[in-house]
């Protein structure tokens, strides 16, 4: 929906960050309506920028996070000892635990409603009045969309369901036994489900834009940096850092965020042309996670997609690649430790990782079949083995079984997708389609082709395996239909 106020709210938080004391924002850059290249608002330099020139300064006083908001004060006992104690986010989201102090998800998303929910009066109103109302990410599709993600893994990563039990169980209570506290004297209450919407918004807001403001420059995981990690086992402070995510990010990128003692600062990577965007870095995430988490994607991080595949099913394929005695099969099954069993793996290509400029070098390729998958078939097939010895004599014939399994299962895993890597990138080449439904068919159409190539891989390593077999032994699918 158009904002016919969009230019006027930019200026206005523009004006609004520069008063911070200790906040710098370079003469060359300026904030730009990206709308039309479905980017929102950006950071664009307006002539050439040298490499290592710092853009912009954020005073830590302009952060929002639990030592500058107010709310930790109005209650002190509801924020006591935040985040040192509670460490059990999985608890959180699925609403089983209601007592205790909040963890920093929760805390951040109950000061941010108390700011947004005092409007005016808030020392943050310029920058909520920037901040999105509305999003792309997949917790706000409806199933109807959702449905052209198709097979894809993400759609399992959702988690509606999960936050909201968690909004139930530690955020609405909170705002409802300090109504006097989160409403303004003479606003209007909200009801229930406005409640669940803005936690739902706010929460939204703090998955994409929100930092952990607890990075160590020369200890930090090039992957996590400068973002939210949903994971934070109540431990990290986090805060929405005003200016810095009104960058947009890429899988190629030319700024850094560097966290220092009193401020953040935002550093040029390499230089700049004029009309160059500023791009920051979420990481290495394929296109399903950048869109579950942000909600948009990129061509460039597709080198970074992956896709899951089930132990259910590599079981299936297995046994019935076997085709075994039922009692064999059910007493070798027995012998697996469940604790053990990893219930899913992950496929995904060596895509590299981005140089100090911010650049990346290289193709990314598919090159190893994941070591734990390959470890879990022998696993089993050991206890077949010991079952029955003359199953898998040799080691030469476990590894033919484990790659046929694993091809055949990577089959039946692409063919869970109702359409073809063809017919997506026809949608996709020839603009058949628009908006979220674009975005979905990026999404199944790069796991189809991470899944191709996986086979294609595969393929290549069980024809070796079948070649290292003795020359006097077929092939043990050949065998297998002359029983």
């Amino acid at each position: 929906m158009s904002d016919p106020n969009f230019d006027s709210k930019s200026a206005s938080f523009l004006e609004w960050f520069k008063a911070w004391p200790g906040a710098t924002f370079h003469p060359d850059i300026k904030i730009e309506d990206l709308r039309d290249k479905g980017a929102g608002r950006g950071v664009v330099a307006t002539a050439d920028i040298p490499e290592d020139t710092v853009l912009f300064t954020i005073p830590r006083a302009a952060i929002i996070n639990t030592e500058t908001s107010d709310l930790p004060k109005r209650i002190p006992q509801v924020f006591e000892t935040t985040g040192l104690e509670d460490t059990d986010n999985e608890a959180d989201e699925d609403g089983s635990e209601t007592s205790g102090p909040p963890d920093n998800w929760v805390s951040l998303i109950l000061i941010m409603i108390y700011e947004y929910l005092q409007g005016d009066k808030s020392r943050w109103k310029p920058y909520f009045d920037v901040l999105p109302s509305q999003f792309e990410t997949l917790m706000w599709w409806s199933e109807q969309e959702l449905v052209e993600l198709q097979a894809s893994s993400i759609v399992a990563k959702i988690g509606k369901d999960e936050a909201d039990g968690m909004f139930r169980s530690r955020v609405l209570p909170v705002i409802e036994a300090h109504a006097d506290v989160f409403y303004p004297e003479g606003s209007e209450r909200l009801s229930e489900d406005q409640l669940m919407n803005l936690a739902h918004r706010m929460g939204s807001t703090i998955m994409a834009y929100a930092f952990d403001l607890e990075n160590d420059d020369e200890d930090a995981d090039p992957e996590n940096d400068d973002e939210w990690v949903e994971d934070k086992e109540g431990t990290l402070m986090m805060g929405m850092v005003p200016m810095a995510d009104i960058l947009n990010a890429d899988a190629e990128f030319n700024a850094h965020v560097n966290h220092g003692e009193d401020s953040l600062s935002v550093t040029t990577l390499r230089p700049i042309p004029a009309g160059g965007e500023i791009l920051n870095y979420y990481g290495p995430l394929g296109n399903g996670e950048l869109l579950r988490r942000y909600g948009y994607v990129t061509d460039r991080h597709a080198r970074h997609d992956v896709t899951e595949i089930s132990w259910d099913l590599i079981l299936s394929v297995l046994k019935d690649t076997l085709k075994i005695d039922e009692a064999i099969w059910g007493k070798a099954v027995n012998e697996l430790d469940p604790e053990e069993i990893e219930d899913a793996f992950v496929i995904e290509r060596d895509s590299g990782e981005p140089d100090s400029r911010g650049e990346l070098h290289g193709e990314a390729t598919f090159k190893e079949i994941p070591t734990d998958l390959i470890e879990q078939i022998h696993t089993i097939l050991k206890a077949i083995r010991k079952v029955s010895p003359t199953t898998i004599p040799d080691k030469a014939l476990r590894d033919e079984i484990t790659f046929t399994t694993i091809h055949r299962a990577l089959e039946l895993r692409l063919a869970q997708y109702p359409t073809s890597q063809a017919f997506d990138y026809d949608l996709l080449t020839n603009s058949k389609v628009s908006g979220r439904q674009k975005m979905a068919v990026a999404v199944r159409w790069g796991e189809k082709v991470l899944l191709q190539e996986a086979i294609n891989f595969v393929h290549e390593k069980l024809l070796k395996s079948q070649s290292k077999a003795s020359e006097d032994s077929e092939p043990y699918a050949k065998r297998q239909r002359r029983r």
